[in-house]
């Protein structure tokens, strides 16, 4: 007989509303029934106080980024001076080192109730170029780690392959190349989906996978109905070189070689046309959005409020983590575009959420997955409605709590397929997650 955990919900985001008293019974990790107009606790009962929201999801990380945290913002520079940072910092990894980094870095986006991640994972090799004996070392680390500190994972397992429009990698980018497409496939078919974790696919971006091997990338992806994410348009200067190389745009590149369509996300899709916005809309190519990654890079902000209107769906990353609060992205994604429009309410607080949740989960390819619905994965987020920032709001405006309030430090309890991970503002599979991430940055800086 299968066994059934019974959940209260002070308040719960249904999508479109909120609700008092919900009750939820769980089975096999899914929602099994929905019960609202509940009071009172039901004897057994596992009570979230505050407001419950699904899981959040995170389109874009790079998990080893946070160790860049506060030691890239000393001076001045440009993202291509940060990179020359970061790849320093990618040159020490081990898959030993970015399992420690990944699982303390999961273990925060847990703490801030995120119970999903999608990892653009480019790190596959040695220094150098050594392949590991398995040549998957680097991602099993992270798939791992995400099994560890407690959430779902999509490993998007990058193709990285030139340093810019057919040129080889430099030293430090040897580390992640395959040599071609078709070894990346062949590598990357290797990886297997299990519980947590599925397996999607990424091009780096146009400069650094060349225009005929667009499809090899694009194919694989088709063939597993696997989610497909490209960095593209995030600097002027790609816009430029590609122009030089190919004669179009990026997002041209990408939609004459196949790339773009309903399973594919462009991740920060900043510096377009209108002629790529409409290519995007059109195609059902999603948008993964990175506000505070964007704003922290100097890259700029990207038309998502009219990507969406053109038919691409939003969701939201962290990326770099110069901080991990989903939050905070949906609420930067709305300011942003009102610093470039000058007007405001571009988005309800319920289309950020579902940004930040349903659409997210959906870009990283979990079914049923972001809504608090029967049949839906019982990953759930619940935030207090007594600190001192969301203190005061009715509880029926809570998703404009969430939005325009709350931070991650507002996360109280954060479940994933009906298993507790964060209680009480604590995490159970992690116990002391700041002392975590120190040890693993201090290791990597030794």
């Amino acid at each position: 007989m299968t066994a059934t955990t019974t959940y209260w919900l002070e308040h719960a985001w249904l999508g479109d509303r909120v609700e008092p008293g919900v009750r939820l019974d769980v089975r096999d990790g899914r929602i099994h029934t929905l019960t609202p107009d509940s009071p009172l606790p039901p004897p057994g009962a596992v009570v979230l106080r505050g407001l419950t929201l699904p899981g959040l999801a995170n389109a874009h990380s790079h998990a080893f980024h946070r160790a860049l945290r506060c030691f890239v913002q000393v001076g001045s520079g440009t993202f291509w001076t940060w990179r020359e940072v970061m790849y320093a910092m990618a040159h020490r990894l081990t898959p030993e080192s970015y399992y420690r980094l990944a699982r303390a870095v999961y273990a925060e986006m847990a703490l801030a109730g995120i119970t999903c991640v999608g990892e653009f994972h480019y790190v596959h090799h040695a220094p150098g170029g050594t392949r590991y004996d398995d040549p998957n070392a680097m991602g099993e680390a992270l798939i791992e780690a995400a099994a560890d500190a407690g959430i779902r994972i999509t490993l998007l397992d990058t193709a990285y392959l030139s340093s810019g429009f057919g040129a080889p990698p430099t030293t430090h980018q040897l580390r992640f190349s395959d040599g071609t497409a078709e070894a990346w496939a062949a590598r990357c078919s290797l990886l297997k989906e299990r519980e947590h974790a599925r397996i999607g696919a990424a091009v780096h971006s146009v400069r650094a996978v060349p225009a005929d091997q667009l499809a090899t990338v694009a194919g694989w992806a088709e063939e597993r109905r696997a989610p497909l994410h490209v960095h593209l348009s995030e600097q002027t200067a790609e816009n430029d070189a590609c122009l030089q190389a190919h004669g179009c745009t990026p997002t041209r590149l990408l939609a004459d070689h196949g790339v773009l369509g309903p399973r594919t996300t462009g991740v920060h899709n900043t510096h377009l046309t209108g002629e790529d916005i409409a290519l995007i809309g059109g195609s059902g190519t999603g948008t993964c959005m990175c506000p505070t990654t964007e704003r922290d890079l100097a890259d700029g902000i990207g038309p998502a409020a009219e990507l969406q209107r053109q038919g691409s769906s939003l969701s939201l990353g962290s990326d770099s983590h110069a901080v991990i609060d989903m939050f905070e992205e949906a609420r930067a994604m709305e300011l942003n575009e009102r610093l470039r429009t000058r007007t405001r309410g571009h988005w309800t607080a319920n289309a950020l959420l579902r940004a930040a949740t349903a659409d997210g989960h959906a870009a990283l390819g979990w079914d049923r997955a972001g809504s608090i619905e029967p049949g839906a994965l019982a990953d759930l987020t619940t935030i207090t409605l007594d600190s001192v920032r969301t203190a005061g709001p009715l509880p029926r405006l809570g998703a404009e709590t969430a939005v325009f309030a709350a931070t991650a430090a507002d996360v109280r309890h954060t479940v994933v397929g009906g298993r507790h991970v964060v209680r009480d503002g604590t995490h159970t599979r992690v116990p002391d997650v700041p002392h975590a991430l120190a040890q693993a940055v201090e290791a990597l800086r030794a």
